[in-house]
């Protein structure tokens, strides 16, 4: 994923934000301590303004890869049913460039004219594999490269790189489907366990403090008379319980999902930004 200057945009917008959370919501008077409620939401929100692009563009890109490897299926097929019929690779790759293999044509383009142009097929091919950029097809070109270069049976090595990645796609498709229920039932669960931090936080232990501090027995008083510093402690351990299990709850989703820790990432930055922000807004703070 490159860089591009609408990422620029969104950290000039993200920083204004940060300024103007300060300048509104935070009291220089006391220093350390916001007094405002909306100070932690809008902090967050600015920072969530610079990653907005960026995740979109990652979702894109896991997308664009997807639709990478459907066409790279349609083009091994392509090119086992002319080897089948007597043409050599090479032939059979530039005449398979004449076709329309969506996101895919301009690489088998490219691959075609350097072979056009007297470019060994196995460099063409290493070639094409980085130039995807795509993990399976890496794997199945070295496969293909390595078959050519031993004079194997070309026909039935293209036969067995497609049936693979086609059983592959069916794999995480079959997965993705009987996943969709768990990953739902994941997200619910999570909010269930911030809102159930939320009533001990902002309900029950306040109730427990006071009944403590009425009946004057310091033993008992989990929030009072030692002072706010256990109430601050306290509320800094489930804030920090909220985001480590939103973020290893994210991971978990990505990987019964995709079968990938990768894909986890978005999850675990929406569940730990959504946390954050019902956690600020419902409390002022952390």
């Amino acid at each position: 994923m490159k860089f591009r200057n609408i990422y620029l945009i969104g950290a000039c917008i993200s920083l204004a934000l940060l300024v103007l959370d300060f300048v509104i919501f935070f009291n220089f008077s006391e220093p350390g301590w916001p007094t405002e409620r909306w100070f932690y939401p809008m902090f967050i929100l600015s920072f969530i303004a610079s990653g907005v692009h960026p995740m979109i563009d990652f979702m894109k890109e896991m997308k664009y890869q997807r639709r990478v490897e459907e066409k790279f299926v349609d083009f091994s097929r392509d090119l086992e049913s002319s080897v089948k019929s007597g043409i050599t690779i090479p032939s059979a790759i530039i005449q398979a460039s004449q076709k329309d293999y969506s996101e895919l044509t301009p690489f088998i383009k490219k691959l075609a004219n350097q072979i056009k142009v007297g470019i060994p097929i196995h460099k063409a091919l290493l070639t094409f594999a980085q130039n995807t950029n795509n993990s399976m097809i890496r794997r199945s070109i070295a496969i293909v490269i390595e078959a050519e270069a031993s004079g194997g049976d070309i026909d039935n090595v293209l036969k067995s790189v497609t049936d693979a990645m086609v059983s592959i796609k069916k794999l995480k498709e079959e997965r993705k489907s009987g996943t969709y229920g768990q990953i739902v039932q994941g997200y619910i669960v999570y909010f269930v366990f911030i809102g159930i931090m939320l009533v001990l936080q902002l309900k029950l232990f306040p109730q427990l403090a006071k009944a403590g501090a009425s009946v004057g027995d310091t033993g008992m008083n989990l929030l009072g008379s030692s002072g706010a510093a256990q109430a601050v402690n306290l509320d800094t351990v489930f804030f920090a319980l909220v985001m480590i299990q939103g973020f290893f709850a994210g991971l978990m989703i990505g990987k019964f999902s995709e079968g990938r820790l990768k894909s986890g990432i978005i999850h675990s930055i929406v569940l730990c930004t959504m946390a954050a922000l019902a956690v600020t807004t419902a409390k002022g703070g952390i």
